[in-house]
């Protein structure tokens, strides 16, 4: 479903270039959940953006869908929601209802459709109460909640969030947590960051690991706690970079 292949990402920075992504390769098959860990500044979010197009990689190449990140970019936009960290994508002086209208008409689907997608989303998260108000004086987490409903708006087969729960409260978060298992017996391809350990363990059926824009593991999560003989994936993680596992990656 998702098929990267030896991705170098290099950004110009004044008089020099920095390296963000050195040579990532990884597949995820259709319906896998996988967590994509790492330490500020690993390559985790520009990964994700060279994923659904908004970057373009240095060298490699990705393919979404059966589809070429470069050269049928806007056939993969259909197929993909996205959702990174704080950029909610969201109009201020629009109300909830009217952003969700709007994205779903950009998607082409019909008014029956968009209001059947925005009735199970809202109840889904709950918005109900603050659906028709503007989106402008929305707390964070009524924020984050819609643009998780914008994400998902029309169906997408392959879901890339960076962070989603950061803004929930409890409840919304583990309301989150149910949609992803949700999704998951829908068949979807989740690819998703977050620097919650619990919840990837709770909801991934693998992980990536990048450090300095490396992958330093990929595989079954069940098979890394046996490899590690533990089940503390926060342990894991920090025993790996201090042990420099650049070359882990399988």
């Amino acid at each position: 479903m998702i098929h990267i292949h030896e991705v170098t990402k290099q950004f110009k920075d004044k008089q020099k270039y920095v390296t963000a992504l050195k040579r990532v390769s990884l597949s995820i098959p259709k319906g896998d959940v996988v967590g994509l860990l790492g330490e500020n500044g690993a390559g985790k979010t520009t990964l994700l953006r060279t994923i659904a197009t908004l970057l373009t990689p240095t060298e490699g190449s990705i393919e979404v869908a059966g589809h070429d990140t470069l050269k049928e970019p806007n056939e993969i936009k259909t197929k993909i929601g996205v959702l990174f960290g704080g950029e909610t994508g969201l109009y201020d002086r629009l109300t909830a209802r009217e952003n969700l209208q709007y994205f779903a008409r950009l998607y082409g689907l019909s008014k029956h459709e968009t209001k059947v997608r925005i009735d199970d989303l809202s109840r889904m998260f709950g918005m109900r109460d603050y659906l028709d108000r503007r989106v402008g004086g929305f707390s964070k987490g009524m924020r984050q909640k819609v643009a998780i409903a914008r994400t998902l708006i029309h169906n997408p087969e392959i879901i890339l969030f960076d962070e989603p729960t950061t803004g929930l409260d409890i409840t919304s978060s583990n309301v989150f947590r149910q949609l992803v298992h949700q999704l998951k017996r829908e068949g979807k391809t989740i690819l998703f960051s977050s620097h919650i350990m619990e919840e990837v363990s709770m909801l991934c059926d693998k992980v990536a690991m990048m450090h300095k824009g490396e992958l330093v593991y990929q595989g079954e999560i069940e098979e890394l706690y046996k490899t590690e003989k533990s089940r503390d994936l926060n342990y894991i993680f920090m025993s790996k970079l201090v042990r420099g596992d650049e070359h882990y990656a399988s």
